[in-house]
């Protein structure tokens, strides 16, 4: 598959070493590992949807595209910390997680609530890169986080329209839909990010989850703005069958706002 874009058009050579946040040079290190396994979901996507060529096909080009995000992430995070080994930080987050790819059933109950779960993966990195590329000063890293963004959001289309087709054969209802997205949307703070954290920028102590997770939420959560979430909002509640804009979105994320400021003064 040709992706929509490739490592050669980023304009490597307006990068910036005067303008990079060191902040954000760790949770980018982090990105490029998580984004750089994709073939091993692309792998259980597959198994799940063993019968089903079109579902197959979309998984292994998305897989092209989520890898060479996370080559590229990896690539700026070495131009930022020379003493950044992508290849080596990979090969240790390989060593320390792993997602089984065998199984023919979803971990979701089922396949409408495995498009579910990936149109939530995608809400959140879609929204993630947007909330980095409008916090960054350094200009290679917005374009790389803008169009890695772009990405995500199609991502979330091509899932979308995935759903719909097995909404109409499976039909669960709003509730299941909702307990599904909550569910994995809860997912964010697993051990992948966390140990994809760790592996990226811990040499000193062992790994410890709590640890690894509170120090990289500290670093992300305050880089969503209202927009962000509002935006991501809609997206989720289109998925679960909700209209996408309008009161629900508005109290819903005024509420996630508050939750998410309440939390950060916790844990920080």
């Amino acid at each position: 598959m040709s992706t929509q874009w490739s490592v050669d058009d980023i304009p490597w050579d307006g990068f910036r070493a005067d303008l990079v946040d060191k902040d954000l040079v760790k949770i980018v290190k982090a990105a490029a590992l998580v984004e750089s396994n994709a073939d091993d979901y692309a792998s259980y996507i597959c198994n799940v949807f063993h019968d089903d060529a079109t579902m197959q096909k979309l998984a292994r080009d998305w897989a092209v595209e989520e890898v060479q995000h996370g080559v590229v992430l990896g690539r700026w995070a070495k131009m930022a910390d020379a003493t950044f080994d992508y290849d080596a930080r990979f090969q240790r987050f390989r060593e320390g997680y792993s997602i089984e790819v065998e199984s023919d059933q979803s971990v979701r109950g089922s396949r409408s609530g495995e498009l579910i779960a990936r149109c939530m993966v995608e809400v959140g990195t879609s929204s993630y890169y947007t909330a980095i590329a409008e916090a960054s000063e350094e200009p290679v890293l917005r374009e790389i986080c803008r169009r890695i963004a772009t990405d995500e959001w199609r991502h979330y289309a091509m899932f979308y329209k995935a759903l719909k087709r097995y909404l109409e054969v499976e039909q669960p209802s709003r509730l299941r839909r909702l307990r599904i997205a909550v569910s994995r949307i809860a997912e964010s703070e697993d051990d992948e990010l966390a140990y994809a954290f760790y592996a990226a920028n811990d040499d000193e102590a062992p790994y410890d989850r709590k640890r690894c997770a509170k120090e990289y939420l500290v670093l992300a959560m305050p880089l969503y703005r209202p927009q962000h979430l509002e935006r991501a909002m809609a997206m989720v509640l289109k998925a679960v069958g909700f209209q996408p804009r309008g009161r629900i979105n508005r109290t819903l994320t005024k509420g996630f706002t508050r939750f998410m400021e309440i939390r950060l003064k916790l844990i920080a």
